[in-house]
């Protein structure tokens, strides 16, 4: 089981559902308003998986990825989105996210994403 997730969302009622499903399946969670509050947070190298959203101001979730690859950083994404695109569903596969859900969607879905992260 991964230990440590960390959410990234600008929707702090979003943040807030995600925190509280996974912490009832018993990870320890940590979330962030924005990918750069993520990026100088100390939890920064504690994360086994990130949850992120595709469209926040700043930093977006795809420029996180990208950033934090190419840095070595290889802990699985798993990318959230109310606005599904497929061009941008394939990119974000493509650059080794391992789930893209579309908002809303079902609890069950998060955490077989999260399940099948590799640790």
């Amino acid at each position: 089981m991964l230990s440590e997730i960390s959410v990234i969302d600008d929707d702090a009622s979003v943040r807030a559902a995600i925190d509280n499903l996974l912490s009832s399946h018993g990870y320890l969670v940590h979330t962030f308003a924005s990918a750069e509050e993520f990026l100088q947070s100390p939890h920064f190298d504690e994360a086994s998986c990130v949850v992120a959203d595709v469209q926040m101001p700043g930093m977006n979730g795809l420029d996180l990825l990208t950033h934090m690859r190419s840095r070595g950083y290889i802990v699985p994404f798993i990318f959230i989105t109310a606005f599904l695109d497929e061009s941008v569903r394939a990119r974000a596969l493509q650059a080794g996210a391992i789930c893209f859900l579309a908002k809303p969607f079902a609890a069950p879905d998060l955490i077989n994403c999260v399940k099948t992260a590799p640790t």
